[in-house]
């Protein structure tokens, strides 16, 4: 058996405070900290979910697709929350695949991280 204890999802961003702010608006988290280039996020109390961890890092990130991803699970609401997260800045990349019993909908944030919202 491991030590692992949790486990903390880490996100190289142009610039962590409104990536941060998106995601914390989008999932519903808590401003958790921050210092140097870092801005962290969290479940808010009495729920789970992994710490969110955005570092500001220089340049572009390279032109390909993202190899890790966040699928967001939301019920039979996509629609409404295609909608809820486009207007806090995400990009809808898809209309909704249905593969395999499940159905999502490709999504970007504000800086081009794919992320998909699913029913299942």
């Amino acid at each position: 058996m491991g030590v692992l204890q949790r486990i903390d999802i880490a996100i190289d961003c142009r610039d962590a405070d409104s990536l941060a702010a998106f995601w914390r608006d989008a999932l519903g988290y808590e401003a958790y900290g921050s210092v140097g280039q870092y801005r962290s996020i969290v479940a808010p109390e009495g729920s789970t979910g992994p710490k969110l961890i955005f570092q500001q890092v220089d340049g572009e990130a390279p032109a390909t697709k993202n190899r890790l991803h966040l699928d967001l699970i939301v019920g039979d609401a996509m629609e409404a929350e295609v909608e809820r997260l486009c207007a806090l800045g995400a990009s809808r990349m898809s209309e909704p695949i249905t593969e395999y019993g499940t159905t999502w909908t490709v999504m970007q944030d504000p800086e081009g991280n794919e992320f998909c919202l699913c029913v299942t």
